[in-house]
């Protein structure tokens, strides 16, 4: 009995001495509410308006600089902090923080966040365009000079269907769907 009684002290000590998972961090969370309150059901016209997206930008460099110092300082380590992340990035200026949210976003995925997939896709699209290549997965929308809404320029043929699935992205036909909705819904307001 004593033999079988130390034996099971023995085996429990290790999970007694494992360390809990990191916490989110609470600071990065709130940035990331931040930067999609502002984003929520807002109409396209409202996009128009210099002064609402003068603002906005502004507040996103806000975000991404603290963002950054999170980062650097190594408080963000969960996959929630790196999904976040991805999204302040994501709405950046330069190239290098469209590149810096594919890697936060592709962290989130390695750390377990299968969602993060999608935004993984999302930003890999918007640096492709801000470097002068066509996008590849379809999840980037522009309205060039109050033109209809556009996803060009666009390759369409690199990315098979199956693999914008498996990343939480529209297929092509659902994507030509939803363009010619909002591009009829654009034109009945003209």
């Amino acid at each position: 009995m004593r033999h079988l009684l130390l034996a099971l002290f023995l085996l429990a000590t290790p999970a007694l001495a494992q360390t809990p998972p990191p916490a989110n961090n609470a600071e990065m969370a709130k940035l990331f509410a931040e930067d999609q309150a502002i984003r929520e059901n807002v109409p396209h016209a409202k996009m128009q308006d210099m002064a609402f997206v003068e603002k906005m930008w502004a507040d996103d460099a806000a975000r991404r600089t603290r963002t950054r110092a999170l980062l650097e300082s190594g408080q963000l380590s969960t996959a929630d902090d790196y999904y976040a992340a991805a999204f302040v990035f994501q709405h950046g200026e330069q190239p290098q923080d469209y590149l810096l949210a594919h890697s936060l976003a592709l962290a989130a995925v390695a750390r377990g966040k299968a969602k993060a997939s999608w935004i993984a896709a999302a930003t890999l699209d918007r640096y492709l365009q801000n470097i002068g290549q066509k996008q590849v997965y379809g999840t980037q929308w522009r309205w060039p000079n109050d033109a209809l809404p556009s996803r060009e320029p666009y390759d369409r043929q690199l990315i098979p269907d199956s693999l914008r699935t498996a990343l939480g992205v529209p297929t092509l036909a659902k994507q030509d769907k939803n363009l010619a909705e909002m591009q009829a819904e654009q034109a009945a307001t003209k």
